[in-house]
């Protein structure tokens, strides 16, 4: 620790990202980036910003991009949102809707980014079990509180908590912000953005970085109540008005209306993800149903640090998590046909000793 930190950073607890080797080539399943690369269509928008328009400020309201994003989902610009990734959208809407409001709740097992945003700023949190399966259970969340965050699909886990269970969640809890995080979503899950016309607490937070390859542009976005979006425009405007830069516009704008490319590599995803879960139940493991871009799998006869530790001598990246309930299981990212079946050939090796 510095003698120059504020008490305040010595005791922050910051996320771990997933590893990105610079030294050495694996197969890298470990930070569910895309295996397949965005849209053409998303470069050349990019190549076309590298000129003098570099020298003047962005758009600060991402107008064209929220406008593309609205006319999807049949909502005004003002029920969007963007900013530099979900990560950050989620940051501000913590910030936005949480504070001094009661404990924000959240499931026990999910994106571990959620209570170092409460640490962040000083919020109080709940964790709720799953159950033995891994499933929400939205009784578990009656009674009052500041908030409640719910990734679908979740992760690690890979699970969706299916609409109706959201929906019981929203009917229990209208007068807090409810966030449902859907980074995941475009590999198979059900979209709640459906009911913000029926649910003006509820946030639903998505981002390009998935099933539009853009994990190096950093963009992601909100949809809600316009009064939410406003919310989230003031946090926004008191820390950087100018979060996503010219390159970031057009290639997201490019990204969001090339559909084709969209739908043709999410397929592909999906259909490896079948494989790969096909592939390590007959070698053994158990495997969650998952409706994202990777698999959450345990093998009976050999430990999850193990797994990833042989994994990796083979020159294989997954993603381990060391909380007790977890420790034994594995998320593995869903890669190329080629990236996984070299993944099932170093699995079947790995339990067969």
């Amino acid at each position: 620790m510095s003698r120059l930190w504020s008490p305040f950073v010595q005791n922050l607890v910051p996320y771990t990202p997933g590893e990105q080797p610079k030294h050495r080539s694996f197969v890298k399943l470990n930070t569910n980036e895309n295996p397949y690369g965005p849209s053409p269509k998303v470069t050349a928008a990019i190549a076309g910003t590298n000129d003098d328009s570099l020298r003047l400020y962005p758009d600060p309201t991402a107008g064209d991009l929220r406008q593309a994003i609205a006319a999807t989902h049949g909502l005004s610009t003002a029920q969007v949102f963007a900013g530099n990734g979900s990560d950050e959208v989620l940051a501000h809407a913590f910030n936005a809707f949480f504070r001094d409001k009661g404990p924000v709740l959240f499931a026990d097992v999910t994106y571990s980014f959620y209570p170092t945003y409460c640490n962040l700023y000083g919020l109080e949190y709940r964790t709720l079990p799953l159950d033995a399966e891994f499933r929400l259970d939205p009784a578990a969340y009656a009674g009052p509180c500041g908030g409640i965050v719910i990734a679908n699909p979740n992760a690690p886990t890979g699970r969706a908590p299916g609409l109706a269970a959201i929906r019981d969640v929203l009917d229990r809890n209208p007068d807090v912000v409810v966030i449902v995080d859907e980074a995941y979503v475009d590999f198979g899950g059900d979209s709640v953005a459906p009911l913000i016309a029926e649910y003006d607490n509820l946030l639903v937070v998505q981002t390009f970085s998935k099933s539009r390859s853009l994990a190096g542009l950093r963009v992601g976005f909100a949809l809600g109540h316009p009064d939410l979006i406003e919310g989230l425009t003031r946090v926004k405007d008191s820390f950087n008005s100018y979060p996503l830069g010219r390159p970031a516009l057009a290639g997201a704008l490019a990204a969001w209306q090339d559909r084709a490319h969209f739908d043709e590599t999410r397929a592909k995803v999906m259909a490896s993800r079948a494989h790969v879960t096909e592939g390590l139940s007959a070698q053994g493991f158990t495997v969650l149903p998952s409706q994202a871009n990777f698999v959450f799998a345990r093998h009976p006869d050999v430990a999850g640090a193990d797994l990833m530790a042989g994994l990796r001598e083979r020159g294989i990246l997954v993603r381990h998590f060391g909380a007790e309930r977890i420790r034994d299981w594995l998320r593995i990212s869903i890669g190329t046909e080629a990236d996984c079946a070299a993944l099932l050939a170093a699995t079947a090796d790995l339990v067969a000793h």
